[in-house]
């Protein structure tokens, strides 16, 4: 017999969204003394404190320009979000596994729309 768990929702989050998430997390933690943090928690805290450049709401913003431009998807943009990639290098490995290859204007406008957050 198998136990399958259903997936109800799901929503992309940057780093700089779920930073605050896990303050909170911690904090509620910190305060019950019978609590501890896993592993697991401690290491994400670890990594979105060293990783969250950008304030939600301008990660956010960031997102939503790059979902205007037509060969970026969602999942993309937040990946871009995360990353912020400073050349033509970096963004193409993002784009290493789509069937399509962006051409030069269409990485330098991504690029663009990157360098007015990072």
């Amino acid at each position: 017999m198998t136990i399958f768990k259903e997936k109800l929702d799901e929503e992309y989050l940057t780093i700089s969204e779920v930073k605050p998430l896990l303050q909170d997390v911690e904090a509620e933690r910190a305060a019950d003394e019978e609590r501890e943090l896993r592993y697991e928690l401690a290491r994400s805290i670890e990594h979105v404190n060293r990783f969250a450049v950008l304030d939600p709401e301008e990660s956010r913003e960031l997102v939503d320009e790059l979902l205007e431009l037509e060969k970026v998807d969602e999942q993309t943009a937040f990946k871009i979000a995360d990353l912020l990639p400073q050349d033509r290098n970096e963004l193409r490995a993002l784009y290493a596994q789509q069937r399509y290859a962006l051409s030069g204007d269409e990485l330098d406008a991504i690029l663009d729309v990157v360098a007015k957050y990072a």
